[in-house]
Formats: C-alpha cells, structure tokens, sequence
C-alpha cells in the first residue's frame, strides 16, 4: 500500500512544539499496517522536524534557548533579512535540524521510543500555517 497527503499543521508561536498527535490522527491508514515507514516532508525552509522528547516541555524550552543563543537574529553579517531579522536564523535552524523524518510503523503504529515525539521547530516568529507532505507505504 502507498499513500500520500498533505498535513496542515496550525501555526505556532516560535520554538518547538509535539505534534505526534496532530501527525497520527491525520493518517487512520496506519492502523491497516502490520509493517511499514511513514516519511515526513515539511515543505518549509524555516521550520524544522526532528524526533526528541515527547513528556517534559523543559526540554522544548531549553532547545529554543539553546538555539537562539546560537543563531541570534541581530548578526551584523546576515545579508538575508528582507524578511525580518529571524528569517536567516530560521534558515539555518532548519537547515541544522531537517525538515524530513522517516518513521518506522510496526503493528499499526509509529514505531516510537517511549520517550519520543514528533517535534515541529517553528523558528520564524510568525510563521503561519505549516504544511506536512505524509508518503505512507507498507503491507
């Protein structure tokens, strides 16, 4: 079986933020797979995917902070800011992070560790509605 579509994610404040419920309700086809893989294409260049913790939020807050002591806005070299001054830092944080995810799918499942969550890494201030692109194959 393969499937594809498109996943609309609401927008969100910047920093990173568990979407693994959002991601599951949106594909009922998982419950008809014994085995599989679930690929992930956010269709953005300045947000980011990645899986990390899904049960303390401690650890969303402490990764934002993290990257924004890192890669803050105000670099006197960043040519890149027709946008605004957090658009090149959402570049780069995408780019660090990924915007895609291949999950394995075992039983009718994500095949996620017990302490593992889709994570979305908005890094635009105001970045709007996210668009997820779900390529789902398996018997």
């Amino acid at each position: 079986m393969w499937t594809q579509q498109q996943i609309s994610i609401k927008p969100r404040e910047r920093g990173f933020h568990l979407i693994t419920q959002e991601i599951d309700n949106a594909l009922p086809q998982l419950a008809e797979l014994d085995i599989g893989l679930l690929h992930l294409q956010l269709l953005h260049t300045s947000a980011s995917l990645s899986l990390n913790e899904n049960a303390d939020p401690d650890v969303r807050h402490d990764m934002d902070a993290f990257l924004r002591d890192r890669v803050p806005g105000d670099l006197p070299y960043f040519r890149h800011t027709s946008e605004g001054p957090d658009d090149m830092p959402a570049h780069i944080a995408a780019s660090l992070f990924g915007t895609q995810l291949t999950i394995a799918v075992s039983n009718g499942r994500l095949a996620l560790g017990t302490w593992q969550g889709i994570w979305l890494g908005e890094h635009r201030d105001q970045g709007g509605n996210r668009q997820i692109l779900a390529t789902l194959n398996g018997e």
